[in-house]
């Protein structure tokens, strides 16, 4: 079977890999069907292809229907997991310039804290016709709960008792400020899911709902990581790339390499980059362990970074994903002056040239001394990138398990919660 992604690692050495970790990763993989690995409690995004229903599906696509026909702008207010998996599949499926006239703008408020942003964003949207969509566990983020007081009071200002049609909350089913909110003014809800946590909750309704607004096929999205959770539901190394590019990163860190690169050469891939540190970073970086997850977009940090990757210190290594097949293309025109002496490539298009530079950058680099990993996805469409939302899911999972962390918390980001609310003298913050 050929499957949608592959995984190429003969670019570095890997001899001892299957000794390391093979018996490790299949009692790893053991214990996570069997519900006794640490965090298993949040292992529930394992099999959300196969259980998410299609009745909550077509609430999904019926409530985004209606925001559609509403709203020619949406504002998606969240933080990290709560928005970074929807923008990063909306920037890498969108084009670069124009929408179908038929699709709403879809932008994002709460993830920063900055009230130029804010202002702006308010005399952005006046004028038009808006949405809401707010996305929090809690309801008391600082970050998003600001925002969305901000964009609720505009937008009861604005539409009154009509404005319960334009806000949509995702949060817990139960509990929380922001699901008081929704039951007590009355807003359609979706629910996160108790077993996924925010970095994990893309193919939730977490980001299919402002996927499905933004027109984005979320039933495609799903299939590719339904596909995906078959193909990687092995617990042998050599059949399951997703654990061989987590063994493959820790095989890296114990030789000493504490650093992976993500490098692309999709501009539309720049946010995906940040969804996978968020993913990578939160999972991994606890107890005093962790790979260092950075990415650059290429060739554009060929230009910055590209030195030092070339000729820095040795402690890193590079992931370059790499699609196959993109839909638009430009050929390079033939000039009779030739004055700058770019004729030599009249024969060829961007996207070959484009895949030479990446060929040629990956070349210099592994005669550079840095290690490479590279994965190559068949197309740059909405299946495929629901799959490999899947493998970095599984993969960063399995990477952690391997690193003896819980892949699921996040204790560090608590601490300057905490300080915050003391620096703002919060009701029942300790001093």
């Amino acid at each position: 079977m050929v499957l949608p992604i592959t995984l190429n690692q003969s670019l570095i050495m890997t001899n001892e890999l299957e000794n390391l970790f093979v018996e490790q990763v299949k009692t790893i993989h053991s214990e996570m069907d069997k519900g006794t690995s640490k965090g298993a409690a949040f292992l529930g995004w394992r099999n959300l292809p196969n259980e998410i229903s299609a009745g909550e599906l077509e609430s999904i696509l019926a409530v985004a229907g209606k925001l559609r026909k509403a709203a020619e702008l949406v504002v998606v207010i969240g933080v990290g997991g709560s928005y970074l998996g929807a923008k990063a599949v909306q920037d890498a499926l969108s084009p670069y310039f124009e929408r179908k006239s038929e699709d709403p703008e879809v932008i994002y408020a709460g993830q920063n804290l900055s009230g130029t942003y804010i202002k702006q964003l308010l005399n952005y949207i006046d004028g038009k016709e808006v949405a809401v969509i707010v996305i929090s566990k809690s309801g008391t983020t600082t970050e998003p709960a600001i925002a969305f007081r901000i964009l609720l009071e505009y937008m009861q200002c604005r539409y009154g008792s009509s404005v319960t049609e334009r806000i949509v909350a995702i949060t817990d089913k139960s509990e929380g400020a922001l699901r008081e909110m929704a039951i007590h003014l009355g807003f359609t809800s979706f629910i996160v899911p108790d077993t996924i946590g925010g970095r994990y909750s893309v193919l939730t309704p977490v980001g299919l709902l402002p996927l499905a607004v933004a027109g984005i096929d979320i039933k495609e999205l799903l299939a590719g990581a339904k596909d995906a959770m078959r193909a990687y539901s092995t617990a042998d190394i050599g059949s399951n790339q997703a654990y061989e590019y987590a063994a493959l990163r820790n095989f890296l860190l114990v030789e000493g390499y504490n650093i992976e690169i993500l490098a692309s050469f999709s501009p539309r891939f720049a946010t995906f980059h940040e969804w996978w540190k968020q993913l990578f970073g939160e999972s991994e970086g606890k107890d005093g362990k962790g790979i260092f997850p950075a990415a650059v977009a290429y060739p554009t940090d060929l230009h910055s970074l590209g030195q030092y990757v070339q000729e820095g210190q040795r402690m890193l290594f590079e992931t370059f994903v790499q699609f196959e097949k993109t839909e638009d293309d430009c050929a390079i025109p033939f000039s009779t002056d030739n004055l700058d002496g770019l004729n030599y490539l009249s024969d060829k298009t961007m996207n070959e040239i484009n895949e030479v530079t990446l060929r040629a950058t990956m070349q210099a680099h592994d005669d550079g001394g840095v290690p490479l990993i590279h994965l190559t996805v068949g197309k740059h469409d909405a299946y495929h990138i629901g799959y490999l939302i899947y493998f970095f899911e599984l993969s960063c999972t399995m990477s952690a398990y391997l690193l003896d962390v819980n892949p699921f918390d996040q204790p560090g980001v608590e601490k300057y919660k905490k300080n915050i609310s003391k620096l703002l003298e919060k009701p029942g913050s300790v001093v």
